[in-house]
């Protein structure tokens, strides 16, 4: 069973991935909030819920926009193809996507949205590119902290989590508090009365305490349009470890994943592909692997297993950039932590794939020689990955 061989694993977390390393108005607020989850779905109540194939989509908020290549995003990303960070752009996550896409589907890898393309996604084209949420009352009870840098100021943390609401929304909908606010002017919806569909949602006063005045624009109890991720289902009973199913909860990201045979990990092309055991390409994510001083260990190794949530230890004699007379530090888990919420170990000592604080930056800095994913990425790879999971590091 994958999660008791997940749980069965303590590993020490030592080598990879400092923190910055790597390089409302009243018509808005009368609408219904959404229901709440079905019995056979676990996840939060802003869980997607897809409508049947050919069935049309009539929102009760209609989107101000198209949106084509946001669309295209959030059904790459439900396909196991990550763009990365949803952002209606066509930026390297994205053409990377695409050709994982491509590749699966048996079309030429162009890393463009042809012709060709658009075909096979038109299956999904009732997928709408975003949809309207109801922000948790719940979470207005939440607290939000700024991360430090400093290694020692973070071990004195209980947790490394989110820094405001607006990140933590980010991350549940695979984007950023800028593409939030953008879809969200004035702190309304786009599409809702009185809102267009461009400009950076205003500020408005947050509860006390809990969100920085540079990203005020959300509230518990607010509507929010939001990206459509979906494929965040969690079968009841699939998840052994309560404390994973929340972060799947939070990241939106489902317990139903393809079994996995082989990883291989392209250091040229900054890319991470997952195959089936009939080595069908079933995903492919964009990563951040290795540096000039620590370059990717090239090889063939395996999964010794999968920490979920797991602690950072620390130590300052496995980083080139950092001077050995620091001390060593036990930093606490949670999704700001250096390796994010999750760590794949491989054979490979003091080397692993992981999640990161800094879903942004995937792909355009470096690390300390493991591979990083955004956090969804990484949840989602570990739901999929065995101890018979073969890796490959490749040129």
């Amino acid at each position: 069973m994958r999660h008791a061989f997940a749980a069965a694993s303590l590993l020490a977390l030592s080598a990879c991935g400092l923190n910055g390393t790597d390089g409302e108005g009243a018509d808005t607020e009368a609408t219904a909030a959404p229901a709440a989850p079905a019995d056979d779905n676990l996840a939060d109540s802003m869980a997607s819920r897809d409508p049947a194939q050919g069935e049309r989509v009539v929102p009760e908020i209609p989107d101000s926009e198209e949106r084509p290549l946001m669309q295209a995003q959030v059904v790459l990303d439900r396909q196991g193809f990550g763009p990365g960070v949803v952002d209606g752009a066509m930026g390297m996550s994205m053409r990377n996507a695409l050709s994982g896409f491509q590749e699966a589907n048996g079309l030429e890898a162009t890393g463009e949205l042809d012709e060709p393309t658009r075909q096979a996604l038109a299956q999904w084209r009732n997928i709408p590119a975003t949809r309207v949420v109801r922000i948790p009352e719940t979470w207005g009870k939440l607290a939000f902290a700024p991360v430090p840098e400093d290694p020692a100021e973070q071990a004195e943390m209980e947790r490394l989590g989110y820094e405001s609401l607006a990140e933590k929304l980010a991350e549940r909908f695979h984007t950023t508090p800028e593409v939030l606010a953008a879809l969200n002017p004035g702190g309304k919806p786009a599409g809702a009365a009185g809102t267009g569909g461009t400009s950076a949602a205003s500020e408005t006063p947050p509860a006390a305490g809990n969100t920085p005045p540079s990203q005020a624009a959300f509230r518990a109890g607010q509507l929010i349009r939001v990206p459509n991720v979906g494929a965040d289902r969690i079968v009841p009973g699939a998840i052994d470890d309560p404390d994973w199913q929340r972060t799947l909860q939070m990241l939106g990201v489902g317990s139903e994943q393809p079994e996995v045979a082989r990883i291989v990990v392209s250091k040229s092309k900054g890319t991470l592909r997952a195959y089936d055991g009939d080595d069908k390409l079933v995903a492919l994510f964009t990563v951040t692997s290795g540096s000039e001083h620590d370059p990717l260990p090239l090889g063939e190794w395996g999964v010794n297993g999968v920490a979920f949530n797991p602690p950072f230890a620390y130590d300052p004699s496995l980083f080139w950039d950092v001077p050995d007379h620091e001390e060593e530090q036990q930093i606490p888990p949670g999704p700001n932590s250096p390796v994010g919420v999750v760590w794949i170990d491989i054979t490979k000592e003091h080397y692993g794939i992981h999640g990161t604080p800094e879903p942004q930056m995937i792909g355009r800095t470096q690390s300390h020689g493991c591979v990083r994913l955004t956090n969804w990425d990484a949840a989602r790879l570990a739901e999929m990955v065995t101890g018979s999971t073969k890796v490959l590091f490749e040129a």
